[in-house]
């Protein structure tokens, strides 16, 4: 039994790998005839003599292929994932384009390059291939066919012979040239559908970009609603609570007449805690995302940090619709950064927010007539601003020379 195992071995051993890259390349061969034949077709029916005929029996094949070519395509994409279990990414996602459209393409260029010159010459040394396939299994067999032919056969004179020995020889030599050769023309061959049949490199890096800003723009919409998940559980949770503590405090400190003195100091200094709680949770709970912003959009959102500053802001708001939610957080945090800056740096006496829409842009322009110098390279808040203002595709920058004054633009890519 191990003899005959390792016998089988032995025999099989030209053949081991060589099963789906062989089934590949004669798939490659029956899909590449039938093109050969859609082209051959007229002259098989009749032989054109007058210019009139020829140029007919030429361009109406062509056209043909020409117009099969995304059919073809997804045949040849369906070969290489069938017998090769290799993917060749489609050139678009989702339907495909119009015909006149494809034609037009640089895609349907390469597409019929493949189609009309690459794939037949592969064809060709594919069909070349595989004959030395059967050439080579023919004559490495050379004693079994002897030996199921009679002596008076086509190989009675050949026989148990140094030449059929020769012949054995030179058929596992064969062998194993064909699958080499196998190995290399699948390789050859899947290299360059992958480059005519599949998105060029600058395709693939266009796409790769734009599945980027995909998952960037999720993702920012991401946490943006946990920051409002988060603003909505502090509101009525926490906030709640703390409101409820003050209140409770004031009315034991109001209601209970008789405690010592320092029972009521702690009663003060306690209800007096709870109420700087409560101002630094709103604080915080403005920060993350004002609940005003969310119900009347910016301009009141903006009006009401003015409010809360502590110098003139003068406030110009015109938006003929809503940008999206992402949007307006950003526009929103940039405004309420930037004045914050102005408060604590820019000495300044007054200020200017302006807040308009230009067709896909939404431009945020914050001002002051402070002591100016700002730069966003400095490693500032104007830095943690550009980097939120880059998150959505938007544009910073600032004017800010000695002795100011300072402008801040911010230019936001708008959709509704």
């Amino acid at each position: 039994m191990p003899i005959t195992a390792r016998l089988r071995r032995v025999i099989l051993w030209p053949f081991r790998g060589a099963g789906r890259p062989a089934a590949f390349l004669a798939t490659g061969v029956l899909i590449q005839f039938g093109v050969v034949f859609v082209m051959a077709l007229p002259w098989m029916l009749f032989v054109p003599e007058a210019m009139a005929a020829i140029l007919p029996a030429v361009l109406v094949p062509f056209a043909a292929v020409v117009l099969a070519g995304p059919l073809l395509t997804e045949v040849q994409r369906g070969r290489f994932r069938t017998r090769l279990g290799v993917d060749i990414p489609a050139l678009q996602e989702g339907p495909r384009p119009p015909l006149p459209e494809w034609l037009r393409s640089p895609a349907a260029r390469r597409q019929l390059t493949y189609h009309l010159l690459y794939g037949p010459l592969l064809a060709a040394a594919a069909a070349l291939v595989l004959l030395m396939w059967a050439v080579a299994v023919l004559a490495a067999s050379v004693y079994a066919w002897i030996w199921l032919f009679p002596p008076d056969g086509p190989l009675g004179d050949l026989g148990y012979t140094p030449a059929a020995a020769y012949v054995t020889v030179a058929g596992a030599v064969l062998l194993r040239a064909a699958f080499r050769l196998t190995d290399a023309l699948t390789r050859l061959d899947t290299r360059t559908a992958t480059a005519r049949l599949g998105p060029s490199r600058e395709e693939q890096l266009a796409r790769r970009v734009e599945d980027l800003a995909e998952s960037r723009a999720g993702l920012v919409d991401a946490v943006d609603a946990e920051r409002r998940r988060i603003e909505r559980d502090l509101h009525d949770g926490a906030q709640q609570r703390l409101v409820s503590l003050a209140v409770n405090l004031g009315l034991a400190r109001a209601t209970l007449g008789d405690l010592s003195e320092d029972v009521r100091r702690v009663l003060d200094e306690a209800h007096r805690e709870a109420k700087e709680a409560i101002e630094e949770l709103n604080g915080l709970v403005r920060g993350l995302h004002p609940a005003v912003l969310e119900d009347r959009g910016l301009d009141a959102a903006i009006s009401g940090i003015a409010a809360r500053v502590p110098l003139p802001v003068g406030v110009k708001v015109v938006l003929p619709s809503r940008p999206s939610a992402t949007v307006e957080s950003v526009a929103y945090f940039v405004v309420s950064e930037a004045l914050a800056n102005v408060v604590k740096h820019a000495e300044a006496s007054r200020a200017e927010v302006t807040v308009e829409r230009f067709g896909p842009t939404l431009l945020v322009v914050v001002s002051d007539d402070g002591v100016g110098g700002a730069d966003p390279a400095g490693g500032t808040g104007l830095a943690g601003l550009a980097k939120r203002v880059a998150s959505v595709d938007g544009t910073l920058s600032v004017d800010s020379p000695v002795g100011g004054p300072t402008v801040m633009t911010v230019e936001l890519p708008c959709v509704p």
